[in-house]
């Protein structure tokens, strides 16, 4: 007689195995449910270009500043008769302000009065002078005799060339007089503040009232634009950008002033002085444009593209395509193909996965060009318009019904999960 331990053994066994069995066909059955989200490739124009930040400054720009100290006591007028403020414009040698003269007005006139005597005792060295050249000539008539003491004689000759070195020194303070007073005449002019070229008062730094100081540095008056009709934009490039970078080259910018408007120009100079922060070196590009119209205003931020190549009627992918594979075994991703930013001819390998007749993805290698950062151009022989490249999956949840996207970049956790539940069933 069988041992009925034995049936049950058996019966509990090959529960299990069906059990397996099923789990594993409903993980399969899952596996095969699985969709893939794609983009087409298309076929268009793609434009390469660099990104940046600049700020928009007037070409030529000058800073007025006073020589002398004093107090501010008034401001000139502009060119249509109003006080000189921000915004005004000028004509050059128009006056744009007035420092207190009164005490280089004292300093010019005591400088007059120095000269004027100092005119005086050339006069009186003059006169002198006269004196002591006839008392040597009679002296040289009578020379040295009984009736001309020897000491006599050579106390004439003294004076004489004593009264020619006082001439000269009171000549020289003639000359020291004048000197000072054109200096103080200098200074009483410097009291007016006058514009060196026309153009417009972009700052006024100073008040009515208010006392500048000179000193090693001339203090800051007026901040005054030459010409708004030509201004520039500053932009600061990274140094892994800026050997693309060269003058003449074409840019479009937009300031947030005029939402939706692009602006052009082209880059004039790029400035050699860079500049580290933070441990990233960076260089000044200096980019013309045209503000006939006078729109863009000083110290605008600008958003900057460097148009480094426009390529027309080309085949073009998401990057996103480029960047996927699908997971491995172990539920990890493989490892995508990298994304060129190429320009000109510089090409590089990399891949694209395409959905078979199996409804598995099929890999396809191609040759990436030049990148936008959202689209780059592709050549391969089984490329052509239309195709449908896989970009990401959608694995359906068991939580919700609905379909979750996967991300390209991290494991697959959301897969093993479901397979790991619909296994304990």
């Amino acid at each position: 007689m069988k041992h009925p331990g034995k049936k049950v053994l058996v019966l509990l066994i090959a529960v299990f195995l069906l059990g397996n069995l099923a789990a594993w066909l409903l993980s399969r059955g899952q596996r095969n449910d699985t969709t893939y989200r794609t983009a087409e490739i298309t076929r268009g124009d793609l434009l390469v270009s660099i990104s940046a930040t600049g700020t928009v400054e007037p070409e030529e720009v000058i800073d007025v500043g006073a020589q002398v100290a004093g107090r501010i006591i008034s401001f000139g007028q502009d060119t249509t008769g109003k006080t000189v403020d921000y915004g005004s414009v000028v004509e050059a040698g128009m006056i744009l302000a007035r420092i207190d003269d009164s005490l280089y007005a004292s300093d010019v006139a005591q400088a007059e009065a120095q000269l004027l005597s100092s005119k005086a005792g050339l006069q009186r060295s003059k006169a002198e002078l006269s004196q002591a050249q006839q008392n040597w000539k009679r002296a040289q008539l009578l020379g040295p005799s009984e009736a001309l003491a020897q000491s006599s004689y050579e106390g004439y000759e003294s004076a004489h060339k004593t009264a020619l070195a006082q001439v000269a020194v009171s000549e020289a303070a003639i000359q020291q007089a004048e000197a000072a007073l054109k200096r103080a005449q200098r200074n009483l002019g410097y009291c007016i503040i006058t514009s060196p070229v026309k153009g417009i008062i972009i700052d006024r730094r100073v008040n009515t009232g208010q006392t500048v100081v000179a000193s090693l540095n001339a203090p800051s008056l007026f901040l005054l634009a030459k010409d708004l009709t030509r201004i520039q934009v500053w932009v600061a490039v990274n140094e892994a950008d800026i050997g693309k970078i060269h003058p003449g080259l074409p840019v479009t910018f937009t300031v947030d002033a005029f939402p939706g408007e692009t602006f052009r120009g082209e880059v004039g100079k790029v400035r050699l002085n860079a500049s580290m922060t933070q441990n990233v070196v960076t260089y000044t590009v200096e980019i013309t444009t045209d503000n006939s119209d006078g729109r863009l205003l000083p110290y605008l931020t600008a958003n900057v593209q460097f148009q480094l190549q426009q390529l027309t009627y080309v085949l073009q992918v998401p990057n996103a395509a480029l960047r996927w594979s699908p997971p491995a075994e172990d539920g990890s991703r493989m490892r995508p193909a990298t994304t060129g930013k190429a320009v000109g001819n510089d090409k590089s390998n990399g891949y694209l996965w395409v959905v078979d007749e199996n409804q598995q993805p099929h890999r396809i290698e191609v040759q990436t060009g030049a990148t936008d950062g959202t689209s780059t151009v592709v050549e391969g022989a089984e490329l052509h318009e239309g195709m449908q490249m896989i970009t990401g999956i959608r694995v359906p949840n068991s939580n919700n019904g609905k379909d979750e996207v996967g991300n390209p970049f991290l494991p697959n956790l959301h897969r093993k999960k479901n397979s790991s539940t619909s296994g304990s069933k």
